[in-house]
């Protein structure tokens, strides 16, 4: 034999290491994923979202939607009115704060003064019933005809106008339960 042939030499020379190189080629890279694997995972969590589970994080989250001054009313309840300020920064302020769609920005006097010389009834009607870009009662129909006229006061007078807030009728006192009517008594004698 030449001295060609013994040039290239394995170091696998039995079926038995040919074996325990393929294993080992194939278990080696196996058994390091598993470790990194397990070095990764078995750390302790600082990161967001390793206690996302707990009350204190579901609260947090919770928050910036949910509104902390909610409260239950009944609803066979007679309504509670809001007041002008009230109605203006739940209702009007999308608008009337930017001046979006022209709408007149609230203490700006210049935009106003025209509007204000129309007269409280006119600057009322305009926002029961809706004028051009703005919907009938700012797009909150289930406001009240007072709370309106409340708001048109407060955004009017904080432009430059002297409105008198509107008087607020009581609602007529409904007879208790088991009480006879006046008109039941007076025929009962």
């Amino acid at each position: 034999m030449s001295s060609a042939q013994h040039e290239h030499e394995s170091a696998i020379k039995t079926p038995k290491q040919l074996i325990a190189a393929v294993v080992a080629g194939f278990m080696v890279p196996i058994v390091c994923i598993v470790l990194l694997v397990q070095y990764v995972t078995n750390g302790p969590k600082t990161g967001a979202g390793s206690d996302s589970q707990t009350p204190d994080m579901i609260a947090a989250r919770i928050k910036p939607v949910s509104d902390d001054g909610f409260t239950f009313r009944d609803a066979n309840g007679p309504k509670q009115l809001l007041s002008g300020e009230e109605v203006y920064k739940t209702t009007c302020a999308a608008c009337h704060s930017a001046g979006v769609a022209g709408a007149p920005k609230v203490g700006d006097a210049a935009s106003w003064q025209a509007r204000i010389a129309q007269g409280y009834d006119t600057l009322v009607s305009h926002a029961i019933n809706g004028l051009r870009a703005m919907p009938a009662k700012g797009g909150n129909p289930d406001l009240d005809d007072v709370e309106i006229q409340r708001t048109v006061v407060y955004m009017a007078n904080q432009s430059g106008a002297k409105f008198k807030e509107p008087e607020v009728k009581a609602p007529a006192a409904a007879p208790a339960e088991g009480a006879a009517p006046a008109a039941d008594a007076a025929t009962a004698k």
